[in-house]
């Protein structure tokens, strides 16, 4: 007998640690990602049925999570009754953090508990693509993936998942929301692309060997390429902030608002850095919270 209602939840990410474009094992270029998870931040979606063929959603303006739940309902019970999906968040939106994939993610996940459905990661990140036309990879949180966000489709898969991360969050624009359907997917140069080549390699030292401050410097690479784009306010007075507090490195949100200052929390000095760090970014006049302090 199925529950009353069932709860569904998925965590933000703060921005990514490379996004770029990446030849797969056929030799096709392919846009691709690696969120940085950020666990503090989360959507929790609870799924009521109802009567009638009709899925609403609360807010509103969950139209993406309305849509998600929909594909879902017709993939694990084409003839089920309606149903209302509820999202309570604390995920800023606009700020490229993923509030929009965590509603989407934890609206799946309520309906497949509540049928005692099982997909996998592919079919589930399938479902989120075709709601939201792009997608992140905190689905993925036993294995760091490379992941194609506008084909769902994951590029490689790391040996392991990534190292935990310590991270000063930096709000570059905080009078600005950013849409991601709205932001234009970044125009790489063939020099820029070539540059992810190296990026990628180190990428995946980097992860299977739990090397923290490589991922820095693929994460600090990959935010400067992507400044082109989006550019993000005084990115290099964060940089030289995090140089002079012990960081590991920086990293942004590519299509949103925020930069992350990179600790490693392994460090004994991690938090006074981190303190150290925010009372910098502080004297700048730019909003900034601390994450995965010890």
């Amino acid at each position: 007998m199925c529950n009353p209602s069932t709860m569904g939840t998925a965590i933000a990410h703060h921005g990514e640690l490379i996004q770029g474009m990446f030849e797969d094992s056929s030799g096709q270029l392919r846009r691709g990602l690696l969120s940085l998870p950020c666990p503090a931040l989360t959507s929790i979606a609870t799924f009521h049925p109802k009567a009638g063929p009709a899925l609403t959603i609360a807010p509103t303006t969950c139209e993406k999570a309305r849509r998600a739940g929909e594909l879902a309902l017709q993939l694990v019970s084409p003839r089920s009754p309606g149903g209302h999906l509820q999202i309570a968040t604390n995920i800023p939106i606009g700020q490229g953090l993923g509030s929009s994939t965590a509603d989407v993610l934890s609206s799946i996940q309520a309906i497949l508990r509540f049928f005692r459905a099982r997909l996998s990661h592919e079919a589930i990140m399938q479902i989120a693509v075709a709601a939201e036309t792009a997608s992140d990879s905190t689905l993925f949180t036993q294995q760091a993936v490379l992941f194609a966000q506008r084909d769902g489709e994951v590029i490689e898969a790391f040996r392991k998942s990534l190292p935990r991360i310590s991270i000063v969050s930096v709000n570059c624009a905080p009078d600005t929301e950013i849409s991601t359907l709205d932001f234009r997917p970044a125009e790489y140069r063939p020099e820029e692309i070539e540059a992810f080549r190296p990026l990628w390699s180190l990428l995946r030292v980097a992860i299977n060997s739990g090397d923290l401050r490589a991922l820095g410097r693929v994460a600090t690479a990959s935010a400067m390429i992507n400044q082109r784009f989006l550019p993000k306010r005084d990115l290099d007075q964060i940089q030289a902030i995090a140089d002079s507090c012990g960081a590991v490195g920086i990293q942004v949100a590519h299509s949103g608002t925020v930069a992350g200052i990179l600790f490693d929390p392994e460090d004994h000095d991690c938090t006074s850095n981190m303190h150290l760090a925010v009372s910098r970014v502080a004297a700048m006049g730019l909003p900034c919270r601390m994450f995965g302090v010890q």
